[in-house]
């Protein structure tokens, strides 16, 4: 017996922001290139989300989980599709992808304290993060040599309530 695999391919419109889940990692590994950013972190484990533009892949996120916590483990728009939105769109996809996979806090590192808080994230200390995420916390991301404050912060944003219909 022969079992045949088809593939849907949704059609994208032109303009149009989409964004959908993917386990295509050189699509993955493509926008972190296009970014700047080191491959490295691309692994198989974790669920990613790209953001379309029409048929081009213009940004990704990506959400690992650990009981009932998310890690939003990386965010990244390519620089000419910025400040559109897209970032938006995919955090709005990451809630939704961690709180399906039973998280009910979603934690995030980033360098710029400005743009998690306005989506109602909220600044945590880094030893949360690593109580909270265990194993599946980030290493220490300071730059020990130079001796420099660590340039990353730790945030936090309760999703218990998504999806609850509250009466």
């Amino acid at each position: 017996m022969s079992v045949r695999v088809k593939k849907i391919r949704r059609r994208r419109v032109e303009g149009e922001i989409v964004v959908e889940q993917t386990r295509d990692l050189a699509q993955v590994t493509a926008i972190f290139e296009r970014c700047g950013a080191n491959v490295e972190r691309v692994t198989p484990a974790g669920c990613y989300l790209l953001a379309y533009a029409g048929a081009e892949a213009v940004g990704v996120v990506g959400v690992e989980t650990v009981v009932d916590a998310g890690l939003i483990s990386i965010l990244m728009v390519i620089e000419p599709m910025r400040r559109r939105g897209i970032g938006a769109a995919l955090l709005a996809a990451a809630r939704k992808a961690a709180h399906t996979r039973g998280a009910r806090q979603l934690f995030a590192i980033a360098s710029d304290s400005g743009y998690l808080p306005r989506f109602g994230f909220a600044p945590i200390s880094m030893n949360e993060l690593r109580d909270a995420m265990g194993d599946k916390a980030p290493p220490d991301l300071s730059d020990q040599a130079s001796g420099e404050a660590p340039r990353w912060m730790a945030f936090s944003l309760d999703i218990s309530q998504d999806g609850v219909i509250l009466r």
